[in-house]
């Protein structure tokens, strides 16, 4: 099995090495979450955008959106795209589907990329977490973009669903971690798992309730995760988030993002940037351009002496 894991997951990840941050140790460190920007037509259309995931230079934007089209403009229910930009102050690139490799006539969405960047882990109906690697970080489409994907195994998933993933990995650990959500027995609806190097998942309790929690994303430390959930207390379905002081302690109580980011309306599917300056989720909210949009809000650390 960890044979077949390192084939499908590259057993040549980049590792990175532990960050201490003041994060951590409390949420006083950043500013307040600034109003929420929507990413503007283009990225969004009439139809669905959502599930955004940022590279870690914050020029390339991959999302799920089921905007009309035939192939290699559109394939199925919901494809995978990509938006690029030239540096991160400059509009974003018309999304590019990103072609026959990873799209098919089944929905595909929910997409996150490995540390280095090589591996794009996705979710495909009827309810698998998919991987697919590429030899260049710069390219989506040709021989040096993403290849044909492999299903993840028996350790991620099961014949319930399971999507939302996000990966990390850390020297700490000495193992990379997926984190993902989950419909199998025991959870409540939609749980928070965790499974390291990919195999014998669990579920993250400290992050779980009796409400629907899923589409975890976390920073590059490690020690701090979002993820969307309509628990008692929410306005409908809003975005959390957790912290943890090192990657080897547990989580905190989720808290909310507050009514800045969270509306009446549904606010889900987020993506953080790895720095966790920047965070992109999807909404309903008034004011879009379709049934879904994808947005951006924006924090800076505090200086500390």
């Amino acid at each position: 099995m960890m044979r077949q894991l390192a084939a499908a997951c590259g057993a040549a990840a980049i590792v990175m090495t532990l960050i201490p941050s003041a994060d951590a140790a409390g949420r006083s460190t950043w500013s307040e979450w600034s109003a929420p920007v929507n990413l503007g037509a283009g990225i969004n259309s009439s139809f669905s955008e959502a599930a955004p995931a940022i590279s870690r230079d914050g020029l390339a934007l991959y999302f799920v959106s089921n905007r009309p089209g035939v192939a290699p403009d559109a394939f199925g229910d919901q494809d995978l795209y990509v938006a690029r930009r030239e540096k991160v102050d400059l509009p974003w690139g018309w999304p590019v589907n990103l072609g026959a490799n990873i799209n098919t006539a089944a929905f595909e969405g929910f997409p996150t990329l490995s540390r280095n960047e090589h591996h794009l882990f996705f979710f495909r109906a009827p309810g698998d977490i998919w991987v697919s690697y590429r030899k260049s970080v710069d390219e989506d489409l040709g021989e040096n973009g993403w290849q044909v994907p492999v299903p993840l195994g028996p350790g991620v998933n099961t014949p319930d669903s399971e999507g939302g993933p996000a990966y990390f990995e850390n020297r700490k650990l000495g193992m990379p971690q997926l984190f993902f959500n989950s419909l199998r027995p025991g959870s409540a609806l939609n749980d928070i798992y965790v499974a390291d190097a990919f195999g014998g998942a669990v579920p993250v309790s400290e992050l779980n309730s009796a409400g629907t929690d899923a589409d975890p994303s976390i920073t590059a430390d490690g020690l701090e995760i979002f993820f969307h959930s309509n628990r008692t207390g929410s306005a409908g379905t809003d975005v959390y988030s957790s912290v943890r002081r090192s990657v080897l302690d547990p989580w905190s109580t989720p808290e909310s993002l507050g009514p800045v980011v969270n509306t009446a309306a549904s606010e889900n599917l987020v993506g953080i940037s790895p720095d966790g300056e920047t965070l992109f989720f999807t909404s309903t909210r008034d004011g879009g351009f379709g049934a879904n949009d994808l947005y951006m809000t924006t924090r800076t650390k505090h200086r500390t002496r």
